[in-house]
């Protein structure tokens, strides 16, 4: 059974940092792209930022570029997002998602695998 389990969420001060991590198991994603997406409360789940299989492309949403980071260490069947500079507007749920090539990257369509999700909260 493929589980995608995110963590490192919690309640940051605005100009904080926090460190998602998302450990996949069962199956190996070292071929496909992963990505990160949210979902604040009445709103559409939108990409944050997804990396390609090797790590070498990543693409960024306008909102968190030059302020997120995405990386992954395929050894460890993980994916992680470096969150700098949060801001309030940065608070929704975070989910890591799995699967495709790097072609398509933006729709929630375009990926196979979905975790739980974790909650960020940034506070004013």
């Amino acid at each position: 059974q493929v589980q995608l389990v995110e963590s490192g969420g919690g309640l940051v001060q605005a100009g904080g940092s926090l460190r998602l991590s998302c450990a996949a198991s069962g199956r190996t994603f070292s071929n496909d792209k992963m990505g990160w997406f949210r979902q604040a409360p009445g709103k559409e789940r939108e990409l944050v930022a997804a990396i390609s299989w090797s790590g070498g492309r990543t693409y960024y949403g306008s909102s968190v570029k030059g302020r997120f980071t995405i990386s992954r260490d395929n050894a460890k069947n993980t994916v992680y997002l470096q969150m700098n500079s949060l801001k309030p507007e940065d608070t929704a749920t975070y989910y890591c998602a799995a699967g495709g090539s790097f072609i398509r990257v933006v729709s929630t369509t375009q990926y196979d695998y979905w975790g739980q999700g974790t909650q960020v909260t940034v506070s004013s």
